[in-house]
């Protein structure tokens, strides 16, 4: 009688631990569905509240940019003497651009020095535009930053270096170049890093929140850094993946003979 007492409290002791590593498993994989749903409305405000964003952000030349300058006039024979390419839109090798200077400026042939550092890619436009009057009738002058970039790390479907063309780019804009984060990425703590010629910041954008649109970190800025740091989730699965895993397993093929035996 005693043997059958015994035998009975150790089925019901395997099939609770069973049914409590079930359990437990279905807790360790499961996330909130509201941790991957973007722009939410936790304020329950109307869905055509206006979110105002700043759109006033122009780029700033600063020491070590490349700058893209194409130079037009009545005479096309001019604009040689300026241009390393006939086509005004080339964005080809950094080597074919002006480079700014650690004082500032930029050398051009006939104007000499030009300073551009502190400028917008309009503003500086305007002033070359001023100095070739001397030499060109009626000149007309293209200028971009060529090299505005952003950096996108952690856990996103394809981290890397972009270059942006317009000098203009969004954090939802980076994270679509970059194919969206994936099942991993925290979308709650995206951290901007930007460096403001004096420090370093160290935003914090919610991904789930509508309260993005008027974060200072919306609008990127040349040479920000985006990084998607991993959910729980990914840091358990990568640390423990392979020690675990073999483990759990063997356990539970064992208490599956064990329960077999006792049956």
């Amino acid at each position: 009688m005693d043997q059958i007492v015994y035998l009975s409290k150790s089925r019901f002791r395997a099939k609770s631990f069973l049914v409590m590593l079930c359990i437990a498993g279905l807790f360790a994989s499961c996330v909130s569905q509201k941790s991957f749903v973007y722009f939410q409305d936790t304020s329950h405000r109307d869905t055509t509240a206006m979110y105002h964003t700043d759109t006033s952000y122009k780029a700033i030349i600063q020491t070590n940019d490349i700058l893209t300058i194409f130079v037009a006039s009545i005479s096309p024979e001019a604009g040689k003497y300026f241009n390393f390419s006939e086509n005004p839109n080339e964005t080809g090798s950094m080597a074919n651009g002006y480079l700014v200077d650690a004082d500032g400026m930029v050398h051009m042939p006939l104007v000499g020095k030009l300073h551009v550092s502190g400028l917008t890619s309009g503003a500086a436009a305007d002033s070359l535009v001023k100095k070739l009057e001397k030499y060109l009738i009626n000149p007309s002058v293209k200028l971009n930053i060529r090299n505005f970039r952003v950096t996108i790390l952690g856990e996103v479907k394809e981290p890397g270096l972009y270059a942006v063309q317009n000098e203009k780019i969004t954090l939802p804009e980076a994270l679509g170049l970059a194919g969206d984060l994936t099942v991993y990425g925290n979308r709650m703590t995206v951290m901007v890093i930007r460096d403001n010629g004096i420090k370093k910041e160290f935003g914090i954008v919610d991904l789930t929140s509508r309260d993005m649109f008027a974060s200072p970190y919306f609008n990127l800025h040349s040479n920000d850094v985006i990084y998607i740091e991993p959910i729980k989730a990914k840091r358990f699965t990568v640390q423990n993946y392979y020690k675990v895993l073999p483990v759990l397993f063997g356990g539970v093929a064992l208490i599956l003979a064990v329960y077999q035996v006792l049956k």
